[in-house]
């Protein structure tokens, strides 16, 4: 009477990651279109690729929200516009998965007496909901309801200033043309003083 070995599971082979498995398409994806990666300098190339994606989409696994739960007391009891300017940004076009670089201010006008956010947290929350497969009016309008919703504010403003590789490095090949969105709600939308003042923050480049 014979029996058959059964593998310890020491001896089983583990189930391939994520990482690794994305790696595997990407090598094939790469080879289909003709590109080898067999050359030492291309062989990790997958690799790196699959890294990069997940790094440019880490916004993904973050909740941007959460920098806005930490608030300090008012400084004043009739605060003006609180912004912050130039925030540089790498988001990931989610039509062709190329990088668009850009810099954004993020505004808000706080209720009279009401608590306030420090201001790398403006920059926080517009990079996180950047890096992950974006449409840049979906970034400026995903950080104003964030303001509108975590803040008491009178208004919330984003300004977004960026160079999308799509439009630049193929299709119409527009070489340095920019594209600008802006995003505002409440009294920094319906004053037109404030409408005026905010807009006159807006980034003067894309990158």
């Amino acid at each position: 009477m014979t029996t058959s070995a059964t593998a310890a599971p020491s001896d089983r082979p583990l189930p391939a990651s994520p990482e690794q498995t994305a790696a595997e398409h990407a090598r094939a994806m790469l080879e289909a279109l003709g590109i080898p990666c067999t050359g030492e300098s291309m062989h990790r190339t997958p690799e790196r690729y699959v890294r990069a994606i997940a790094e440019m989409t880490r916004g993904l696994r973050l909740d941007p929200d959460r920098h806005l739960g930490v608030l300090f007391p008012a400084e004043s009891t009739n605060q003006g516009i609180i912004a912050a300017v130039d925030v540089p940004f790498v988001a990931l076009c989610e039509h062709h998965l190329l990088p668009f670089p850009g810099r954004a201010t993020v505004a808000y006008l706080p209720a009279p007496g009401a608590r306030i956010v420090g201001l790398s947290k403006l920059a926080r929350v517009l990079q996180e909901y950047a890096a992950r497969p974006q449409v840049q009016e979906r970034i400026g309008e995903q950080t104003v309801a964030a303001l509108d919703k975590n803040l008491d504010v009178r208004g919330a403003a984003c300004v977004i200033r960026s160079r999308h590789a799509c439009m630049t490095l193929r299709g119409v090949e527009a070489h340095g043309a920019a594209m600008l969105t802006t995003h505002l709600t409440g009294e920094l939308e319906t004053d037109p003083a404030l409408r005026a003042q905010v807009l006159s923050y807006g980034p003067s480049e894309a990158v």
